[in-house]
C-alpha cells in the first residue's frame, strides 16, 4: 500500500487538535486550541473559512449539515455546514467536554467530559438525553457502535467500558488502560473506534499495540503491533470498507494494518515527529487526514485499501496471476490492464493519476511496505495535490459496494456471480489531470469576502462583499497618476485589471444578465469617462487585461476580443484552447491558454505573444509554456521593462529570453526563502534594473490577507547554475544573469522607446569585468582553452587587457592565439568598404576642420601607413626573440594587432616618439612607423602598448610627463576600419595645428600639380615656418610605400586616369604588395635613410633659423649641396626623368 505523506501545512495555534472529513469526503474540518473550526477544500487551500465556536475547541464531529463541536466553556455546541451559523447548544457538562461523535444515522450525538459523565444526546429534541454514569476519572473518548446498540468509552481511570444506551448500563469493561488524573496528564487520548458497518469488531489502542475485541462475547480475538512502534498509540481508526486499521502515535509514527492478515501493509513518520492527535478515513478510503498538537494538518495519500491481502485471492487467481506473469515477453493491449479482471469490484477507484510507486525497484528491499507476496503485483497507486486547481480523485468512488455484515465476510473473496458481473478491463496508465481554472494575475480567490481583484505596479484594486457592502476600492501607488476610487459592485464584478489609464471590470453571466465589460477611463480628456459592455449571450468573460490604448477579454468561447481604451471594438481572433489568464504592457499581449489535457499532474499550457503596435505580428505562436512537474500556473505578466514572465505553483520564476530564440529561463525560486513549507511568496511585481521580485511573504498560506495591508518583500534573483557556491559558479552566474536582464534594452531601443544607456554601460561593464575576472581564474588554473572561449565573448579593449595578462603570466601560446582572436573578430566586424570611404570625409571635416580637397591626400597617408604597418607585423611574427622591455632588445610580438584594435598600438619604440625629430608638415606621411628590420623593431609586448598611449597623448597635451605603466587606451567611437581609427589619431594631432591651417591648404593644393622636385624645395623651403617647427615632432618620416607610391602615382593614373584619390592608394597598395619581399624590404630601408637625412637637414636649419631671408636662402641652398647623395632627391628625381 504505497502511499505519499504530504508535507505538514499551519492549521491552528499550537496544542490539542481534531479532524474529519464531510460526509462527501470534498472538505476537511479541523478545530484547535484557538477556537476556530476551518473548513479546507483542500490541503494547499490557502484561505480556509473559519468559524469561531469558542475559547478553544477540544473536538468536532459532522453528519447531515450539522457541525457538533466540543469547547472549553463546558459546552457541546452545534453549527449549520457550510455556512457556519450558530444553532444551539446540545448539552453542557461541569467540566469540559473531552470527546464527542455522531452515530451512523446522525440522529444522535455522544459526548464524554472530565466530569465523570457520558451523555447520549438526540440532536432534533436536545431535551431527550441519556446520561451514563460508571467512570471515576474523566472520560477520554467515546464512540457509537455502527448498528447503534452499544457505545464504547474510554476513561482515565484506566478502564474502557461498553454501554448499553438504550438501557444505560455497562455491558462490559476492561482495566487495560493507564491510569491518569486528568486529560492532560492522560499518557494515551484513546480513541476508541468500532468496525464499520457490521460493528463486529471494538478497536482498542493499549500502549503500544492494538487490542481487537469482538461484539456480544467481549473477548480479545485479536492484537496488531508493530516493531518501529515505541510509544503509546493515541488514535486508531477503521477504513471505510472495514478492512484496515490505521493508527497514530504520541512519537508521530503513522501505521496501517490489514486485519485479516495482521500485517503491517505502510507505515509514515511525522515529518517532525509530533503527537499525532487526531486522524479521519476519508469516506473513499484514498486519504487519510491528520493533525498533530502543534496545530499542523497533512495527509496520507493515495492509499489503496482493498484488496491487497493472500486471504482474498482464490487459488485459481493466484495461478491465472502466475500465468500472466510468465508471458510478459508477448507484448500487447493485454498489458496496460490489469492481470485480474475479476477483481475490479473490490478495488475502490481511488488511485489517483499523478505520483506512481517505483514497486519494482525497491520492492524487495523496503521495510517500510511489508505487503505479503501473493503471486500478484501491487497496483500503483499515486496522489494528486489537492489544490485550488485540481480535484481530489480519490472521491471519485464506485457506488453501490455494499460492505459485509461482520468482519468475517468483509475477508472473504468475491463469488463466482461477482467476479462474472464485471468482465471489463481496468486501466493502469497515466490519468489525466483536471485543466487549471482561468484567474486573473495578482489576484485572490473569487470565494473570499474580502479579496484583491488585482495587486500590479500601478496600484491595488481590493473586492468587497460582506452584509455591509458589496464594493470595490481603487487604489494607486502613484496618487499622481489618480486619486483612490470607491465603486459600487452592483453588477458583481469579480476580474479586474489596472493601467495607468483605466480600470476595466468585467462579471460573468447569471440567468437574466450577459456578461458585462466595464471600464473606467479615468484618463480622458472628455466628461464621458466609463463605457460598458454586454457580451453575446452564453459567452462569458474568462480573463481580461490592458495595455497602452487597449484592452482586450478572452472569453468562454475561445475568443479573444480587442478594444479601444475608448470603447471602440478592434480585433477579435480565436485560441486554441480555453484562455486561462492574459496580461498586457504597453504593446504587447500575453496569453496563457490550454494546448490539452496533461497527465501525471502536469498541466499541458500554451502562450501567445502578441505585439499590437503599428507593425502588428505574432511573437510566439502558441508554443508551450514551461512549468514545474506536477504544478500549475500561478502568476503571468510582464516586468516592469516589458519582458514576459511566469511563475508556477512551486515557486519557479521564468523570464523570457529574446536573446536565445523566445526561450523561458529560471530566475528565482521562491521556495528557496521560505522558512515552513506550508509558506508562500505572493508575487506583486518583477523589475530587471535593478534586479527586483517584489513579493508578500504569506505564512502558512499561498495569499495574503487584505487586512491588515501587507507589507511588501524583496527577492533577489538566482540563475539556476551548477556550483554556485565555488567562485567560478558565482561569477559565471552573475554574468549570464547580467546578460539576460540586459536584454531589455535591445527590445525597447528596437521599440522606439527611450532607454537608460546610462545603465546599459553600467551593465556592460559589469558582464566585462566578470568575463576578465574568469579569465585570470582559468589562467591560474591552466585551463588554456577556456581562456579562448571567455575570449570570444569579450570587447575588444577587454580583449587586448586579455592578451596583456596572459603575456605577463608566461603563457606566449596563449597570447598569441588570443591576438588571432582579435584579428578575426576585427575582420568580421569590418563593414564594406564603401560605407567606410562615405564616413572618412565627415570624421576628417569635423575633428580636423579642414576643406574637402584635403581629405583624399588624409586617406592616402593613412592608407599608406596601415598598409606599412601590416607589412612590419608581418615580418615582426617571424621574430623569435626574449622579452627584455627595458634594454629594447629585440623580440617577437606574441600578438597581431587587429586591425580594430582599440589601443591602435604601433610597434614604434618609445625613444622614436618622444625625440625632437622635425618633419616637413607638407611631407606625405602619417602616424610615426619604424622599420621593419629586426634589430630596429625593438619592443616587448608591454613597450608596444605604451608607446601606443603616449602618442596621442603628446599630441593632446604637449609637455605633459607619459606614464612608464602601459594603460588601455579607450574606446574610440565606431572604430569601424583601419582607416578611420587612424584618421581619429589624425584629427587630434591636427586639431594642435589649427595656425598652420592656412597655409598648408595652399601648400596641399599646389603640390598635387608640381613635379617632384619641386615639392621636395617646397618641403625644404616650409622647414623655416614657425608654427611648423613647433609642431615638426608630431611628424613622421615617410615610409617605404609612400616611396613607392610617389614614383608609380603617374604610371597608375596613367592605365586608370578615372580613379579618385582613396581608389589610387587602394591600387597602390595591391601592387606594392605583389612585390617580393626583397622589393619591399629595400624600400623601406630607403625609406629609413632618408629620414636619417631629413633629420640631420633639419638640425642645421634651426641653427640658421635666426639669420635674415637671404641667410636663411643660401644656408638651405648649401645643405641640399651638400647631400648630393639624397635618398629622396634620388628618387625624386628619377620620378621626374622618367616621366
Amino acid at each position: 500500500m504505497p502511499c505519499e505523506r504530504k508535507p505538514m501545512r499551519y492549521g491552528h495555534s499550537e496544542g490539542h487538535t481534531d479532524v474529519c472529513f464531510d460526509e462527501k469526503g470534498k472538505c476537511i474540518l479541523t478545530c484547535g486550541s484557538d477556537g476556530d473550526v476551518r473548513i479546507w477544500e483542500s490541503l494547499d487551500d490557502d484561505d480556509p473559512k473559519s468559524i469561531n465556536v469558542g475559547e478553544k475547541a477540544y473536538s468536532l464531529t459532522l453528519k447531515n449539515g450539522k457541525l457538533v463541536t466540543a469547547v472549553s466553556n463546558n459546552t457541546v455546541q452545534i453549527h449549520t455546514f457550510p455556512d457556519g451559523d450558530p444553532d444551539g447548544i446540545l448539552t453542557r457538562f461541569t467540566a469540559t467536554a473531552n470527546h464527542v461523535t455522531f452515530n451512523h444515522s446522525g440522529t444522535r450525538v455522544a459526548a464524554g467530559s472530565s466530569d465523570f459523565l457520558v451523555k447520549v444526546v438526540e440532536v432534533a429534541d436536545s431535551s431527550q438525553q441519556k446520561t451514563l454514569r460508571g467512570h471515576d476519572a474523566p472520560v477520554l473518548s467515546v464512540n457509537f457502535d455502527p448498528k447503534e446498540e452499544f457505545l464504547a468509552s474510554s476513561s482515565c481511570d484506566g478502564s474502557v467500558a461498553v454501554w448499553n444506551i438504550d438501557e444505560q448500563v455497562q455491558v462490559t469493561s476492561w482495566n487495560v488502560l493507564q491510569k491518569s488524573s486528568d486529560v492532560t496528564n492522560a499518557k494515551s487520548l484513546c480513541r476508541l473506534a468500532w468496525q464499520p458497518q457490521s460493528g463486529k469488531l471494538l478497536a482498542v489502542p493499549v500502549e503500544t499495540s492494538v487490542h481487537l475485541y469482538e461484539r456480544n462475547t467481549w473477548s480479545l480475538v485479536s492484537s496488531l503491533s508493530d516493531d518501529l512502534i515505541t510509544q503509546a498509540i493515541n488514535v486508531v481508526l477503521w477504513s471505510p470498507c472495514g478492512r484496515f486499521l490505521a493508527a497514530g502515535t504520541i512519537g508521530g509514527y503513522l501505521t496501517i494494518w490489514d486485519v485479516g492478515t495482521k500485517l503491517c501493509v505502510e507505515r509514515q513518520k511525522h515529518e517532525k515527529g509530533y503527537t499525532v492527535c487526531g486522524m479521519a478515513w476519508h469516506p473513499s478510503g484514498g486519504q487519510i487526514a491528520y493533525t498533530d498538537t502543534e496545530g499542523c494538518l497533512s495527509l496520507l495519500d493515495g492509499l489503496a485499501t482493498t484488496s491487497h491481502s493472500t486471504t482474498s485471492a482464490t487459488p485459481q487467481q493466484h495461478a491465472s496471476s502466475t500465468k500472466v506473469k510468465e508471458s510478459k515477453e508477448t507484448k500487447d493491449y493485454d498489458d496496460l490492464f490489469d492481470e485480474d479482471d475479476g477483481r475490479f469490484l473490490d478495488e475502490e477507484a481511488s488511485e489517483s493519476p499523478v505520483k506512481k510507486s517505483a514497486v519494482g525497484e525497491d520492492e524487495d528491499d523496503d521495510d517500510d511496505d511489508l505487503m505479503p507476496a501473493t503471486g500478484r503485483p501491487r497496483h500503483r497507486s499515486s496522489f494528486l495535490d489537492d489544490d485550488d486547481n485540481s480535484q481530489d480523485a480519490g472521491s471519485v468512488a464506485l457506488d453501490g459496494l455494499g460492505a459485509a455484515d461482520d468482519a468475517s465476510s468483509a475477508l472473504q473473496p468475491l463469488g463466482p456471480s461477482a467476479g462474472a458481473a464485471v468482465t471489463r478491463p481496468m486501466y493502469q496508465g497515466p490519468l489525466p489531470t483536471p485543466p487549471q481554472r482561468p484567474f486573473q494575475p495578482g489576484s485572490t480567490p473569487t470565494h473570499l469576502m474580502h479579496r484583491f481583484m488585482v495587486w500590479n505596479s500601478v496600484g491595488i484594486v481590493r473586492g468587497y462583499n460582506d452584509e455591509q457592502d458589496n464594493a470595490i476600492d481603487v487604489e494607486f501607488h502613484d496618487t499622481a497618476v489618480h486619486h483612490a476610487m470607491h465603486l459600487t459592485n452592483a453588477l458583481g464584478h469579480t476580474m479586474a485589471d489596472l493601467s495607468q489609464e483605466a480600470v476595466l471590470l468585467a462579471c460573468t453571466s447569471t440567468d437574466e444578465l450577459a456578461s458585462k465589460l466595464q471600464c473606467l477611463h479615468f484618463s480622458s480628456w472628455d466628461t464621458n469617462k466609463e463605457w460598458m459592455l454586454d457580451l453575446p449571450k452564453g459567452e462569458d468573460a474568462r480573463a481580461l487585461c490592458l495595455g497602452q490604448g487597449w484592452a482586450a477579454v478572452g472569453t468562454s468561447a475561445l475568443l479573444v476580443r480587442l478594444f479601444s481604451v475608448g470603447g471602440v471594438q478592434r480585433e477579435v481572433f480565436s485560441l486554441p484552447g480555453p484562455v486561462v489568464c492574459m496580461a498586457g504592457h504597453g504593446e504587447q499581449l500575453l496569453i496563457a491558454f490550454h494546448r490539452g489535457t496533461g497527465f501525471d499532474g502536469d498541466q499541458a499550457l500554451g502562450v501567445q505573444l502578441l505585439q499590437l503596435g503599428g507593425r502588428k505580428r505574432q511573437v510566439i505562436q502558441g508554443e508551450p509554456l514551461p512549468l514545474s512537474r506536477k504544478s500549475y500556473l500561478a502568476w503571468l505578466g510582464f516586468t516592469a521593462e516589458g519582458t514576459p514572465c511566469c511563475i508556477d505553483s512551486e515557486g519557479v520564476v521564468r523570464l523570457l529570453n529574446r536573446s536565445l530564440g523566445n526561450t523561458w529561463t529560471p530566475v528565482c525560486n521562491t521556495r528557496d526563502h521560505c522558512k515552513g513549507k506550508s509558506d508562500h511568496y505572493w508575487v506583486v511585481g518583477i523589475h530587471e534594473n535593478p534586479q527586483q521580485l517584489r513579493c508578500i511573504p504569506c505564512k502558512g498560506s499561498r495569499f495574503p490577507p487584505t487586512l491588515p495591508r501587507p507589507a511588501v518583500g524583496i527577492l533577489p534573483f538566482n540563475l539556476p547554475l551548477c556550483q554556485v557556491a565555488t567562485e567560478k559558479g558565482q561569477m559565471e552566474e552573475q554574468y549570464w544573469r547580467s546578460v539576460l536582464f540586459q536584454n531589455h534594452y535591445g527590445f525597447l531601443s528596437s521599440s522606439g522607446y527611450e532607454i537608460d544607456e546610462e545603465g546599459q554601460s553600467q551593465a556592460h561593464k559589469e558582464q566585462q569585468e566578470l568575463l576578465m575576472k574568469m579569465f585570470a581564474l582559468s589562467c591560474k588554473l591552466e585551463r588554456e582553452f577556456r581562456c579562448v572561449e571567455l575570449a570570444e565573448m569579450m570587447t575588444h579593449s577587454v580583449l587586448t587587457l586579455a592578451i596583456r595578462y596572459a603575456s605577463r603570466s608566461r603563457r606566449m601560446g596563449l597570447a598569441q592565439r588570443l591576438g588571432q582572436l582579435a584579428l578575426e573578430k576585427a575582420n568580421q566586424e569590418q563593414p564594406p568598404q564603401h560605407q567606410e570611404e562615405e564616413e572618412e570625409p565627415n570624421y576628417t571635416s569635423r575633428h580636423a576642420g579642414q576643406s574637402r580637397s584635403r581629405t583624399p591626400q588624409q586617406s592616402r597617408r593613412e592608407e599608406q601607413e596601415e598598409e606599412e604597418e601590416d607589412e612590419e607585423e608581418t615580418q615582426e611574427e617571424q621574430m623569435d626573440t626574449e622579452e627584455v622591455a627595458e634594454s629594447r632588445k629585440p623580440r617577437v610580438n606574441p600578438f597581431k594587432k587587429g586591425s580594430a584594435s582599440p589601443e591602435r598600438a604601433s610597434p614604434k619604440t618609445v625613444s622614436t616618439a618622444s625625440k625632437d625629430a622635425r618633419v616637413n608638415p607638407f611631407k606625405m606621411s602619417g602616424p610615426a612607423k619604424q622599420s621593419a628590420s629586426p634589430a630596429g623593431r625593438a619592443a616587448s609586448v608591454l613597450d608596444t602598448m605604451t608607446t601606443a598611449n603616449r602618442k596621442p597623448a603628446a599630441s593632446a597635451t604637449t609637455g605633459s610627463k607619459q606614464s612608464k605603466s602601459p594603460v588601455l587606451k579607450p574606446l574610440v567611437p565606431r572604430p569601424k576600419s583601419k582607416t578611420q581609427a587612424t584618421l581619429l589619431q589624425m584629427s587630434s594631432r591636427t586639431a594642435s595645428k589649427k595656425q598652420e591651417k592656412p597655409q598648408q591648404e595652399v601648400e596641399e593644393r599646389g603640390k598635387v600639380e608640381e613635379p617632384a622636385t619641386e615639392r621636395l624645395k617646397q618641403a625644404q623651403e616650409a622647414t623655416s615656418s614657425p608654427s611648423a617647427a613647433d609642431n615638426q615632432e608630431n611628424r613622421r618620416p615617410k615610409t617605404g610605400f609612400q616611396l613607392w607610391l610617389e614614383e608609380n602615382r603617374k604610371s597608375i593614373l596613367a592605365d586608370t586616369p578615372d580613379l579618385e584619390e582613396t581608389d589610387i592608394i587602394k591600387e597602390a597598395m595591391g601592387r606594392f604588395r605583389t612585390l617580393s619581399a626583397e622589393d619591399r624590404l629595400s624600400w623601406t630601408e630607403r625609406a629609413r635613410g632618408d629620414a636619417g637625412e631629413v633629420k640631420k637637414r633639419k638640425r642645421e636649419e634651426e641653427e640658421g633659423r635666426e639669420e635674415g631671408d637671404e641667410g636663411r636662402q643660401q644656408e638651405e641652398t648649401s645643405a641640399k649641396k651638400k647631400k648630393p647623395l639624397d635618398t629622396s632627391a634620388k628618387l625624386s628625381a628619377f620620378a621626374f626623368n622618367k616621366n
